[in-house]
C-alpha cells in the first residue's frame, strides 16, 4: 500500500501528457498512468489505488481534466 495521500493532480490540467506523467510519479511512484481521449468511456468501474486516469484532449496532448486515483 502506497504511503501517498494525494489522490489527485489539478495543477496538471493544460499540462503536456508528459509532464503531467513526470509529475504524478514524482508524488506517486507506484502509480500506473492510463492515458485516455476525454469522452472515452473507461473500461472498468473498478477502484485501484495505483490507477491514474489522464483524460487528455487529442488534438492538444494536454491533460484536459484532473488526473484520480482509481
Amino acid at each position: 500500500m502506497s504511503c501517498s495521500a494525494k489522490t489527485s493532480w489539478p495543477e496538471v490540467v493544460g499540462l503536456l501528457v508528459e509532464e503531467a506523467k513526470k509529475i504524478i510519479l514524482q508524488d506517486k511512484p507506484d502509480a500506473q498512468i492510463v492515458v485516455l481521449a476525454v469522452g472515452t468511456p473507461t473500461p472498468t468501474k473498478e477502484f485501484f489505488e495505483w490507477r491514474v486516469r489522464v483524460f487528455i484532449d487529442t488534438v492538444a496532448q494536454t491533460v484536459a481534466e484532473t488526473p484520480r486515483v482509481g
